[in-house]
This record gives C-alpha cells, sequence and structure tokens, in this order.
C-alpha cells in the first residue's frame, strides 16, 4: 500500500511542478522533494522525467477518451451529445489550464517524438468519435453537411485561446484564471457560447 501511494504522491507532484514550471523547468529532484519520495523510486516508478510526465499525460487522455465514448454511446440525439461533448472539453481544459498549456507547448515545438505522437494521437482519435457525432447528425437530417473537421478545430481552438489568455474575451485586471469561482463562470460562458454557435451554424431548423 505504501509503494502505491508513494507512487501516487509523485504523480500529484510532478503535475503541479510540471504545471507551473513545465517540463524543462522541473527537475526530477524537485518531483522527489515535493512528493516526499526519493530518486530511487522516481527511476523504479517511471524510469525518467518523461516517464513520469507520459504516465500523468496517458491518464488525462485516457480518461477524456472514455468520456467521449459515453456521450457517442447515450441513447440522445446527435445534437444532444454534441452539447455534451462542448461543455466536457471546456471541463477538461478548464480543470488544469496550465497543464494544457504545457501539452500545446510540446505539440508546438515537437522536441520529444513519443510524447508529441501520444498527444498526436490523441487528439485523431478523439476527433474521429466526433466526426461521427457529425455523421450521424447529418445522417438524420439533423446537422448541415459542412465541414465538420474545420468545425471541431474552430471549437478546440476557442477553448484553448480563451483558457489561455482570458485578456481576450474579460477586460478586469483583477481576473485570476487561477481563482475557481471566476474560472468556472468563464467557463460556463465559454460553453454556454460554443453551444449556441454550434447550433446557429449546423442545426437545420425544425429538426
Amino acid at each position: 500500500m505504501e509503494k502505491t501511494d508513494k507512487k501516487t504522491d509523485i504523480l500529484r507532484a510532478a503535475e503541479m511542478l510540471f504545471s507551473e514550471f513545465g517540463f524543462e523547468g522541473t527537475s526530477t529532484r524537485q518531483i522527489a522533494k515535493e512528493s516526499g519520495a526519493n530518486m530511487a523510486m522516481i527511476n523504479y516508478y517511471f524510469g525518467s522525467k518523461e516517464g513520469v510526465f507520459l504516465e500523468i499525460m496517458e491518464a488525462r487522455i485516457s480518461g477524456h477518451k472514455s468520456t467521449l465514448k459515453e456521450i457517442s454511446e447515450l441513447q440522445v440525439s446527435p445534437v444532444e451529445k454534441l452539447m455534451k461533448v462542448i461543455d466536457q472539453y471546456t471541463r477538461k481544459i478548464f480543470s488544469n489550464v496550465c497543464f494544457h498549456r504545457m501539452m500545446q507547448r510540446e505539440l508546438s515545438l515537437g522536441q520529444r517524438p513519443e510524447i508529441y505522437s501520444k498527444i498526436k494521437d490523441a487528439i485523431r482519435e478523439n476527433r474521429l468519435v466526433i466526426e461521427e457525432i457529425f455523421a450521424d447528425g447529418v445522417k438524420d437530417g439533423s446537422f448541415k453537411a459542412i465541414d465538420g473537421r474545420m468545425l471541431i478545430a474552430t471549437i478546440f481552438g476557442a477553448i484553448t485561446s480563451v483558457s489561455s489568455q482570458p485578456d481576450k474575451v474579460i477586460d478586469d485586471p483583477n481576473f485570476d484564471i487561477e481563482n475557481d469561482k471566476q474560472r468556472e463562470e468563464l467557463r460556463q460562458r465559454l460553453s454556454s457560447f460554443l453551444q449556441h454557435l454550434v447550433q446557429s451554424y449546423i442545426i437545420i431548423p425544425n429538426k
């Protein structure tokens, strides 16, 4: 039990440090100190700092993929499924904005091939689930036959942009994305806007 708990402690501490300082700015020594573990434990469980990051990322990817699959299998209309996807995705990103920023940096830099491939593969797999929802909506006459992939990119891009740079939509200089109440208010505002935007663009009237 102690080993399992200590592994969890390492992952929790590492995610906090990665979120705050980035991958390059975090050392295994810092992770060990913050988690109360030693260097040998980190090497035993994960092999390296990159191994720690990969496990954190894979857990997040797996959780998101599972949620998308659950939504896709719901016995509700494609419209309802798509609205749930938008709300769930905003929740995922806003639950740890700093970590999402770091993942975006990994994508833009491409310095670590294994991490880069994992992120790209996850994005592709998640996109395919959403594209199936679009296809079902077009098939049953709920959705217009639009460029679904471009719309997905627009949705994800807006969420990334607003979560990373809230000042694009908020003038308050005292806004703090780390404040739970303020962050949730922004998330709800963004989710509501995107849902209304998507509905007005793709839904065929009277369906």
